[in-house]
């Protein structure tokens, strides 16, 4: 498996292609804004997308999720809770950026937890993680100790829970599932750094 992390937008927001280095079947996780930037890297390795999914609906998140849906004809995943910021989308990203962006995408597929996310013999499971959203999701491979945790923590904190929607306690126990895990699986994160589970104890909620 090889996962390739590309910084986008304003917002400095990580996006990840996550492929089979063999098949070049590819999982694109968090298509923030830049989408000819994540192509060009398709292109260039010769991938294959199968689906395109966010770990949550903020805008930075989702923002060329519907370029990149169209242009390989692949479905867009993402959990139903947090359909309605993905509706906001526009809004959101003209209030906090000023950019004028694309309508948002059409969810192919809602995601729950328990679900399976595969490309080729690659398994990632599907961790509900509410706390930062409504509809926050991780999406963990067992294989390569591996975990896409979206704004759920960072190298150096956790997720914001100031939103109206968000939620500290729920915060807190979505992190205690992620500690659960073990302790050397790596944390691929939204924004910054990669951490991992051993180093979340380190960090104060």
């Amino acid at each position: 498996m090889n996962i390739k992390k590309l910084i986008v937008g304003t917002l400095r927001t990580n996006c990840y292609v996550v492929s089979d280095t063999r098949s070049k079947e590819a999982l694109i996780v968090d298509p923030g804004d830049d989408a000819e930037y994540i192509k060009r890297y398709i292109s260039d390795k010769k991938l294959k997308p199968a689906f395109v999914v966010a770990t949550h609906g903020h805008f930075d998140h989702v923002l060329s999720a519907l370029d990149i849906k169209l242009a390989y004809n692949i479905p867009f995943l993402m959990h139903k809770k947090d359909e309605f910021l993905l509706k906001n989308m526009m809004s959101s990203a003209k209030y906090f950026t000023g950019i004028k962006s694309d309508p948002p995408a059409e969810v192919n597929i809602y995601l729950k937890d328990n679900d399976v996310v595969k490309i080729r013999n690659i398994k990632f499971k599907v961790i509900h993680t509410p706390g930062h959203t409504p509809g926050s999701i991780s999406l963990y491979n067992k294989n390569h100790k591996v975990c896409f945790s979206g704004d759920l923590v960072f190298e150096r904190g956790f997720g914001r829970c100031d939103f109206s929607y968000s939620d500290s306690t729920i915060l807190r126990k979505s992190v205690e599932k992620i500690q659960s895990l073990p302790i050397n699986t790596i944390l691929y994160s939204g924004h910054g750094n990669k951490t991992n589970v051993d180093d979340i104890g380190n960090i104060n909620l």
